[in-house]
């Protein structure tokens, strides 16, 4: 099986891959690999725990008002009455 790349591509992932201590072909094999098993798991993102522990914080928002400024409006009516 043949692949065609540019010359400059491949002196840079050669480069690359020699900096790693890697041969090439392991470099390619790994990106392939982890290009397929992100394309089979788009749905399952991993979400960071700093973001799970911000759920649930602050009052509900309205579903009509996803970005929040009906509420920022009213927070500020609210404090300067």
């Amino acid at each position: 099986m043949e692949v065609a790349i540019s010359n400059h591509v491949y002196q840079q992932a050669q480069m690359y891959a020699l900096s790693k201590g890697l041969n090439l072909n392991a470099v390619i094999e790994n990106f392939l690999v982890s290009l397929m098993s992100k394309g089979h798991n788009e749905k399952e993102e991993v979400v960071p725990d700093v973001v799970l522990s911000l759920l649930g914080a602050g009052e509900p928002l309205a579903e009509d008002d996803l970005n929040g400024r009906e509420a920022y409006y009213q927070y500020l009516q609210e404090k300067y009455k």
